[in-house]
Parts: C-alpha cells; sequence; structure tokens
C-alpha cells in the first residue's frame, strides 16, 4: 500500500520541479572570447577602446513560446559590457597597437558595440522537438584621421533539444555565439588596416 502511495508521489514531485525548471527565469553571465589568431598590423600606436551596450533591453528572449515573464532570458550589460571592453583591448594589442581608454586629438578609436542578443524559442521540424534560435550582433566603428568604418558581424545558432536547456547550456551556447562574433570582427582588414593608417 505504501509502494502504491509513494510512486505517484514521486511522479507529481519530479513533475513539480521539471515545470518549475522550465518556467524559472534565467539570469546568465556571459564571458565570450576570441579565438582566432589577428593580423598584427600595428608598431604600438595608441588605440583608444571602449566597448557600449547598444541594445533597448537586458531580455534577450523567452524559453516558453510566450513572453511570460518566469521564462526570460537576461543578460545584464554590467557583466557583459567589460567582458567585451576586455577582449577588445586584448584583440587592440594583439594586432600590435597600445589600448588605452581615454581619447585624444589624432587618435585612432575604435567602439565595439552589442547592436544585439536574441533568443527565440520555436517548434522544432519533429514532434517533441524544440528549437531554440540565437543570434548575436556586433558591429565596430573605427575612426582615424577623419576616415570612419562600420562593420557589423553577426553570428547565427539554431539548436534542436527536446528539454529546454538550463543556464549552463544557455550561457555556453551564448557564449560560443558571441566569440565566433568577435572572430570576424577582429578579422576584418579593412578595420584594422584604418586603425594602422
Amino acid at each position: 500500500m505504501q509502494r502504491r502511495l509513494f510512486l505517484p508521489a514521486t511522479a507529481l514531485l519530479l513533475a513539480v520541479v521539471w515545470l518549475a525548471g522550465c518556467a524559472s527565469p534565467q539570469h546568465l553571465t556571459l564571458t565570450p572570447q576570441r579565438s582566432a589568431p589577428v593580423a598584427q598590423v600595428g608598431s604600438g600606436e595608441k588605440v583608444a577602446v571602449f566597448a557600449q551596450d547598444g541594445r533597448d533591453t537586458d531580455v534577450i528572449g523567452h524559453r516558453s513560446g510566450g513572453g511570460m515573464s518566469t521564462s526570460q532570458i537576461t543578460v545584464s550589460s554590467h557583466v557583459l559590457i567589460p567582458q567585451l571592453q576586455r577582449e577588445a583591448e586584448r584583440a587592440v594589442r594583439d594586432m600590435g597597437f597600445t589600448p588605452v581608454n581615454d581619447e585624444a586629438e589624432g587618435r585612432p578609436t575604435l567602439i565595439l558595440e552589442l547592436a544585439n542578443l536574441s533568443y527565440a524559442q520555436a517548434d522544432g521540424a519533429n514532434p517533441g522537438i524544440d528549437e531554440a534560435r540565437l543570434e548575436g550582433v556586433l558591429k565596430t566603428i573605427a575612426q582615424n584621421g577623419g576616415a570612419t568604418y562600420t562593420g557589423t558581424y553577426t553570428s547565427r545558432r539554431h539548436q534542436d533539444y527536446a528539454f529546454k536547456p538550463g543556464s549552463g547550456k544557455n550561457t555556453r551556447m551564448l557564449n560560443q555565439l558571441l566569440g565566433k562574433a568577435l572572430d570576424r570582427a577582429f578579422n576584418d582588414g579593412e578595420m584594422s588596416a584604418l586603425l594602422a593608417r
């Protein structure tokens, strides 16, 4: 008799835990990194480097199809933008320049902007399978000697899943997504050529 009561109670408990996991909001801490090498074009010249957030909100999407606040995925600019600043400075240093945080007359400037970061849920091609659609867009604005170059670098990923990804999996996917956008941004020959001019 006790065994019969135990099984439904266990199933109910597992269902509640599973539903709570699906419905809870995720606040992700991202640390994307550039992994591709960059061309060395500088000779120690100072370049003013700034990272900024061009998004309207820290909410990047929802883990369910609806817009319920309990399924929101949030990436705070207070955490991500300092990381992008570090990556931009590292890339500029690897290019052979000296990154600084102050502008000066005649000094080249590079702005790295997080233009968009989104996470959308959609029905997958097969029954019982859903799909996460991720998109990250970075923009660079390079200025030197009165000339300006703007580049836009988009990275997309579609990920099928049977169970909604947890915060760890979503963090890894978004870090990889933005890492690819960083690789593209800092391998833009036109941007680095303008800084070296």
